[in-house]
């Protein structure tokens, strides 16, 4: 046991716990970067190398944290310094990164908070081009150029430079829905998971309700079955690229919140025979059933958006039709047109080719998807504008993706403050409430920057840069820690005494052997792939020649640095204590020596 057991608060029951850990677990990334993946990479097949990577990374992994956890009562500091002194600074890098992830994490909820407060109107601000600050009558130029919900997002929202270089100013409206939101965590988190727990009911359920709406809502649109038949027909051929089989490792990795030692904190509050082997189980395969609920319903509603694009640019070409050749209107409908088209074609070619049609394949558009805040701010924004009843889905779709994000949150602010209890920092003296709010308090004034201007460049940089290589490398020590140093026995005994029965051999196997080779191989891989990667950006420009495309720039020197700091700072913290302990070892031993020789 650890330290503290008798005042260490517990859960009122399992499914309080459960709804903790699958709060955590499913997260943004469930509902925007899974379907763009599964649709990246020819559909079902995605699901291959991902249902792989789930069995020989994912639950093996997250069974040793809920495990370790809560056998040794303690939170990630705590519990990687039990298992071995020189370990202590896994726990300190995931407190780092838990801190690093959380500042950009609650600023994409505070886009979503803004979004939500836009939503109570109507017709939707996001479903027109403003006026011209001149009032000659005419729209803003950059909105005409780009469309209505790229502008909203961009120039209305972000306010954004056209360079990285260039901060700009603090947006006003951003800050307040800043505080507002760390506010919110605030409350959510002031007792830990007294509160949490409380919170947790609603946070956790409150998304799955909104999809299920969604999802039947999606499937009664006209084009819902061509989106899922698109995400779902799998390209086999993908599968040869190592691409996707790394990216279907690091998405298990984030997608279950791994190495973050939020899991650890959640589960050191678990009465001590708690059966951990059959939460890790069923809590990943809930994680990963969400992120294929979350696909279908997103697909259909986009699968209804490529069809109404697809339907305006054939009435396009068809307009265009009947004012050159002079056809009674209403002639063409969309189902004719192909038809018109050929004769047309086969009659009076030049004619047709001076028209410069547009190519309208309905393919071309379901194409046109996105991960991270594209799909959410510009997609689906504009796919919600076609729905009836506009603003009561767009409540409906940011509300989700609050909560979504506020229960991911609660485990990241565990993975800071229970660390931080456990190493005593604070005195007995000073309540929980105080030390939480000075955390969210530092979190909330370290995130400012990315209510700059230039703040959404930061934000990406810290997305693609803070989590990967460093999680990599926790779970990588965690894993070795766990089935070396401190011993496959003594954990089987561990696993023994907590759930009735020792771990069999597919545990066993993957513990020693398949997950840490797995890791080191996509730890290598990433490297690589992060090597080969122009360290570039796209920034959003009117007076760029080919907007409102966004132009290709490449990162100025003291930014590349900053992402190569990002990248690797968190997780030199493991092998730095491990230095400090071997030589306060070395001094502990001259001075021991010292003692016991005479003295001359």
């Amino acid at each position: 046991g650890g330290g503290g057991d008798d005042e260490r608060p517990s859960w009122d029951n399992r499914l309080q716990y459960l709804l903790s850990c699958i709060g955590f677990a499913v997260g943004l990334g469930n509902i925007w970067r899974f379907p763009y993946l599964c649709q990246t990479y020819g559909g079902g097949a995605f699901l291959v190398p991902y249902l792989i990577a789930l069995v020989l990374e994912g639950i093996p992994l997250f069974h040793i944290e809920l495990a370790i956890g809560q056998r040794l009562r303690r939170g990630s500091v705590g519990v990687w310094k039990a298992v071995s002194p020189y370990l202590g600074g896994v726990g300190l890098g995931c407190l780092t990164v838990s801190f690093l992830v959380s500042l950009y994490y609650n600023t994409v909820l505070t886009w979503v908070l803004w979004y939500f407060l836009n939503s109570f109107q109507n017709p939707l601000p996001w479903g027109s081009c403003p006026l011209d600050l001149n009032r000659t009558g005419r729209f803003e130029a950059e909105c005409q150029a780009s469309s209505t919900v790229s502008y909203f997002w961009y120039r209305q929202t972000l306010n954004i430079t056209a360079n990285i270089s260039d901060s700009g100013s603090v947006q006003w409206r951003l800050l307040a829905c800043l505080a507002v939101s760390w506010a919110v965590v605030y409350l959510c988190v002031i007792r830990g998971i007294e509160s949490t727990g409380k919170a947790i009911y609603f946070t956790a359920l409150f998304p799955y309700l909104v999809l299920t709406v969604f999802l039947i809502r999606g499937l009664t649109l006209p084009g819902a079955v061509g989106g899922l038949t698109y995400l779902f027909t799998p390209d086999v051929q993908v599968l040869q690229s190592p691409r996707v089989w790394l990216d279907a490792a690091t998405q298990i990795f984030f997608s279950l919140s791994l190495a973050f030692g939020g899991h650890i904190a959640f589960a050191s509050y678990n009465p001590p025979r708690n059966n951990c082997e059959k939460d890790a189980v069923t809590i990943a395969l809930v994680n990963s059933m969400t992120s294929l609920y979350a696909s279908i319903a997103v697909f259909s509603v986009l699968g209804f958006k490529a069809a109404n694009d697809h339907g305006r640019c054939l009435d396009r070409n068809i307009l265009r039709l009947i004012n050159a050749f002079d056809l009674p209107d209403q002639s063409v409908s969309r189902d004719d047109y192909a038809a018109v088209l050929t004769h047309l074609n086969a009659t009076q070619p030049e004619r047709v080719a001076r028209l410069c049609l547009e190519t309208c394949r309905l393919e071309d558009f379901l194409d046109k998807s996105a991960a991270g805040t594209g799909l959410a701010f510009i997609i689906f924004t504009e796919a919600v504008l076609h729905m009836p009843g506009a603003p009561g889905w767009a409540v409906l779709f940011f509300g989700m993706l609050f909560t979504l994000g506020l229960s991911s949150m609660f485990g990241n602010m565990e993975s800071i403050i229970t660390p931080l209890l456990d190493m005593g920092l604070a005195h007995r003296s000073v309540p929980k409430e105080v030390l939480t709010g000075l955390v969210c308090l530092l979190c909330f004034l370290s995130a400012t920057c990315f209510t700059l201007q230039s703040g959404n460049y930061w934000l990406e940089i810290f997305d693609n840069y803070v989590a990967p290589l460093n999680l990599m490398v926790f779970a990588f020590f965690e894993v070795v820690g766990v089935a070396y140093v401190y011993g496959m026995q003594r954990f089987g005994d561990d696993i023994e005494y907590m759930t009735g029965r020792r771990p069999g051999l597919y545990w066993r196997l993957t513990w020693k052997v398949v997950s840490p080779l797995l890791l080191l191989t996509i730890f290598v891989a990433y490297v690589a792939v992060l090597a080969w990667t122009p360290l570039s950006y796209r920034a959003w420009d009117a007076q760029y020649a080919q907007f409102p495309s966004r132009q290709e720039k490449s990162y100025p020197g003291w930014v590349q640095a900053a992402c190569v700091l990002l990248c690797f700072l968190p997780a030199l913290w493991v092998p730095a204590v491990a230095l400090a302990q071997l030589l306060a070892e070395h001094r502990r031993k001259k001075d021991s020596c010292q003692d016991r020789c005479p003295k001359l």
